[in-house]
């Protein structure tokens, strides 16, 4: 059980200056199949989306997004729904597919190569690195950014204060 200030603490991080941005992203990904999608199918739907933006090769997100499909589990009825983001692009969609199968991931992933110009797009300012959390409110607009790992404890926590 988290402590009441590891949560705060949290809460502090994934709350630093996010620019609202009033409507989803306008982004055009592939999924893993080569099909084109915009992220804006995914957010502003009426449920929060927690996007977390992954790499195959990052260390943390293979440690940590098993993490996300039980948050999926647990919300995709009811509230909320997870988004990833492979930040491998679509030359390497063998090693993100691995990844995917890898985690068992429960939720849609799209594909988009690491430039800012792309990830600027999303609205929460320049990439730094994975993982990354952003965490859209039902209407689509971005009220949080988390570099590094967040658990579902953290997000849940995140929503019922907002």
């Amino acid at each position: 059980m988290l402590s009441a200030v590891k949560i705060l603490q949290s809460l502090l991080l994934m709350s630093f200056a996010v620019m609202a941005h009033a409507a989803a992203p306008d982004v055009q990904a592939r999924d893993t199949a080569g099909n084109v999608h915009n992220v804006n199918e995914y957010i502003g739907k009426g449920k929060w989306t927690v996007v977390v933006f992954w790499a195959h090769d990052c260390h943390i997100c293979n440690q940590e997004i098993q993490q996300m499909t039980f948050f999926q589990d647990g919300h995709a009825e009811k509230d909320a729904t997870v988004l990833g983001i492979s930040m491998d692009g679509f030359d390497r969609v063998a090693k993100s597919k691995a990844f995917i199968e890898r985690h068992e991931l429960n939720f849609p992933n799209l594909l988009i190569t690491a430039n800012q110009r792309e990830f600027l797009k999303f609205g929460g300012g320049g990439y730094v690195g994975t993982p990354t959390f952003y965490i859209y409110n039902p209407a689509g607009t971005l009220l949080a950014k988390n570099i590094g790992p967040v658990s579902p404890e953290e997000i849940e926590a995140f929503i019922k204060s907002n």
